[in-house]
Parts: structure tokens; sequence; C-alpha cells
């Protein structure tokens, strides 16, 4: 175990969490809703530092992040856990792995030091938090981030966004990129899909915007739930009310863990909620997990060069130069160095 961050305490020894936005209150003995922070006479503890579960060499597009070091590569890393329960979670088998194998907690001994030794090794540029929801994991993820930054690496979370504004403070600090997932624009969905609710999200997207962080959003379109063209146009507006240069990824679902009972997302739904998108404003809309579809690529926002060309998760061709597009010196959005 490990001390926590974010927490104070409460009479008869119970303690209130406030690293993310369900603000547990947890008695001594017991853990809050993420399964692996837990009060141990009066005293919170962390109980997956440095407990590694997956550790891999991604594209930095597979998070994606699509306009931060486009071509390189990112270390990441999870431990179990997560603070959501999600209905469609692709991988449940690690963020739900204490409710469901008795309050275990699994993965490998990683100390901060050789996680960034080995980033430095793959030849990564940065070091990704995800996987599973990373806030949950905070006090080693930070820990991480400090001594990546002394090496010259860049750090990025992958995250739900359902953090507190003492905790976003903090990321922020260390913290370059941030994909945060913007499920739905109901608050319905969050807490029958989720288990969570929709205001935080709301709150975090704009807060680690004005406090530095490059952000990019995703939104999982699934059939029947959020995907009618009234809620992908909110969706749209509320990213243009922050910033119209955020990236908007609207990405295709496949059936999965507990929701089995929906199609895969057609091509054409993805493609119309591009549309949507760019009408609304946005600079740069992605579709996800339909490749060569053409979704795929830049755009200048401002004369409509074809800038960064790919196909999956590789980039065939960038004529992005010192942040600006070639043809018309428009400054692109971004972290290109």
């Amino acid at each position: 175990m490990h001390p926590a961050r974010f927490w104070e305490k409460m009479g008869d020894s119970k303690v209130q969490c406030h690293l993310c936005a369900h603000e547990c209150k947890i008695d001594p003995g017991k853990r809050g809703l993420c399964h692996v922070r837990e009060n141990q006479e009066g005293v919170l503890y962390t109980l997956v530092y440095g407990r590694v579960i997956a550790e891999n060499v991604d594209p930095i597009e597979k998070k994606p992040l699509f306009h931060f070091l486009p071509g390189s590569r990112s270390y990441s890393i999870a431990t179990v856990g997560c603070n959501f329960m999600c209905l469609h979670c692709q991988n449940y088998d690690i963020s739900q792995y204490p409710r469901t194998h008795e309050g275990r907690i699994a993965g490998k001994d990683r100390t901060p030091q050789e996680i960034v030794a080995q980033a430095l090794a793959s030849r990564s540029a940065s070091i990704s938090y995800t996987y599973v929801e990373p806030t949950i994991f905070m006090e080693y993820a930070l820990d991480v981030a400090r001594e990546a930054r002394k090496k010259g690496l860049r750090n990025v979370f992958v995250s739900n966004g359902y953090m507190t504004e003492q905790s976003a403070a903090a990321l922020a600090e260390f913290i370059d990129g941030d994909n945060v997932d913007l499920k739905s624009m109901r608050d319905d969905f969050y807490r029958k899909v989720c288990k969570a609710h929709l205001q935080p999200v709301l709150d975090t997207i704009p807060r680690l915007k004005k406090a530095g962080v490059w952000v990019e959003v995703t939104t999982l379109v699934i059939p029947g739930h959020n995907d009618s063209d009234e809620e992908l146009t909110e969706i749209a507006r509320f990213i243009h009310g922050v910033d119209p240069g955020i990236p908007w990824h609207v990405s295709a679902f496949y059936p999965t863990h507990q929701m089995l009972d929906r199609p895969r997302t057609p091509p054409a739904t993805l493609l119309q909620a591009r549309e949507i998108g760019l009408k609304a404003g946005l600079r740069y809309v992605y579709t996800g997990n339909i490749p060569g579809e053409g979704g795929e690529n830049t755009y200048c926002y401002q004369c409509g060069e074809l800038l960064i060309r790919r196909l999956g998760y590789s980039i065939r061709s960038n004529k992005i130069e010192e942040g600006k597009c070639p043809q018309c010196q428009a400054a692109i959005d971004g972290v290109w160095k």
C-alpha cells in the first residue's frame, strides 16, 4: 500500500476521497467505488501504486491523439481498477479486475524510474496513462510523469474526465495531453451505462484546456444510444464552445462486455457525425475504427489543403511545417515538436 493524496479525514475514522468526482465517503476497512483505494484505520491508501498490469509501445494515434507529436511512439501503462463500470468497456478484464476477483490487485512491480527507462529504450516520445481510467492511479502517474519530464519525455492521459477540480489541477502540472471521452450529452446515459454523471466531464474538458493541457475529445457512437443528429450536434457545439481547435474523434462501437445487444456502428453514421461536427464549426473531426474512409486525414481548416494523410494508426504523409499549413500559413492547432 502507498499513502493516497486528495482526501480528508471525517469523524469515526471515516475518510472522504477527492480524487474523482464520485468523492467517495469510505468507512474503515472499506474501499471506494474504484476498488483500489482503501481506508486503513482512518488513513486512505492507494493499492495500485507501482502495480502495472499492462505495458505496451503504441503509436500515439491509437490513443487517439492526432495533433500531438504525430507519428511518434508512446509507452503505455495501466494498473487494474476504474471509477466507471461501463457496460461496453473494451478492457473490462483489467478495469473491473478487483471487482471480479474478490478485491485482489494484480500487476508487476515497476518503479517510476523503471517505466521511464523502458520508455526511453523503446524510443518513445511520451508515456501514456491509459487502458483503464488513469485517474485511479494518479499518485503513481504523477511520480512517473515527474521522472519523464526530467528525461525530456511528454506525458499523456487517456481518460473519462471524471476528475475533481483539485485532481485536474495537479494533473495539469505534469500532463501535456489528454484525450477525454465525452460519451454522451445525457446524464441518463452516464447513470445507466457508466454508473456516473455527465456534469463532471463537462467541467473537466474546459478546465484542462484552460490549464494549458492539449485536449482532444472522443465519442464512441453507439447505435440507439447516442447516435442521433440532435445529440451529436449538442456534443459538437459543446466542444466548439470550449475551443473550435479541439479535435473530435467519432469512433465506431462494436458489441463487447455486457453490451451485446447493439450492432456495430455503420460507417455512414460516423461520416454523418463528422459532417455535423464540421458544420458546427469544429476545425478537425475524425472518424475512428473505420480505416480507409477518408475521415482520418487532417485538412487545413482555412484553405482545405490535405496536411496529414493517415491509414489506421500510420502516417502516410505529413506536410505541416513548424505548426503551419504550407499552402496558406494558417496555424494548425496541436503539439508538433
